[in-house]
């Protein structure tokens, strides 16, 4: 089965910054490199964290109060008050810590996930050693989505059914239409149409599976019904709703 590796898809000459890099060294990168953030390394590239436009928003400097600003107006720094004149927060005040990575040897569905999971629009790649490598991004995941329809099919026909798990030529029919496959046809045992369904899932490009797949009997530690108990219990475990 094809999974796509993050290496394929990351981009490698990743801009990052050092803790010490100050707010508007950081803005500036931003705006130079049209990107969202930026991971944060150690001397030895190691990622520590990642600074975002979020970041730069809410640690962004307070403006000083229209009476304070006014011409003539006389200030005093009350004791206690934070001095406006202090120096400016550095990407180790800034950053998101620990930063949420993902391994270069990792799937693309991985990444995936984990975007999802973490609510990140951005992954530092890196390597065994958590040194810095590449960076993905959603925009860069959808590109596992352009694979064509028949490229796809052939996948599951060849390499999926007939070679994994060992079926005979033409015993399933598959259709796949903008990337949502359709499964049609018998297998002996539930537990073959839930292995075979969700390999399928795990395919690249593969958007969404539509199961009308049937069994002859539940081999599965829920039970052993046939029938429409069975069907039921087997499109719960699937995830798929009743025709």
């Amino acid at each position: 089965m094809r999974h796509s590796k993050i290496a394929s898809l990351m981009v490698r000459n990743v801009v990052a910054v050092p803790p010490e890099a100050s707010f508007k060294q950081i803005a500036g990168l931003l705006d130079e490199h049209r990107i969202s953030g930026v991971p944060v390394v150690d001397p030895e590239r190691r990622v520590i964290g990642v600074v975002s436009e979020t970041d730069l928003v809410l640690r962004r400097p307070d403006p000083a109060p229209e009476w304070e600003a006014a011409p003539g107006a006389k200030t005093e720094l009350v004791a206690g008050s934070p001095d406006r004149d202090g120096p400016a927060p550095t990407a180790a005040d800034l950053m998101s810590s620990p930063a949420v990575t993902v391994d270069v040897d990792e799937t693309v569905a991985v990444a995936a996930r984990t975007m999802a999971w973490r609510g990140v629009e951005r992954l530092p790649v890196v390597d065994r050693e958590r040194r810095l490598v590449g960076m993905v991004t959603r925009r860069d995941l959808l590109q596992v989505f352009l694979r064509p329809d028949a490229e796809i099919r052939k996948e599951i026909v060849e390499e999926l059914f007939e070679s994994t798990l060992w079926l005979p030529p033409g015993k399933l029919a598959v259709r796949v239409v903008e990337g949502v496959v359709t499964l049609e046809g018998e297998l002996e045992r539930l537990s073959d149409v839930l292995v075979a369904v969700q390999l399928v899932r795990q395919t690249d490009g593969v958007i969404a599976v539509v199961d009308r797949l049937r069994y002859v009997f539940d081999d599965t530690p829920a039970g052993r019904a046939t029938g429409p108990a069975g069907e039921a219990r087997r499109r719960k475990a699937v995830g798929e709703r009743s025709p």
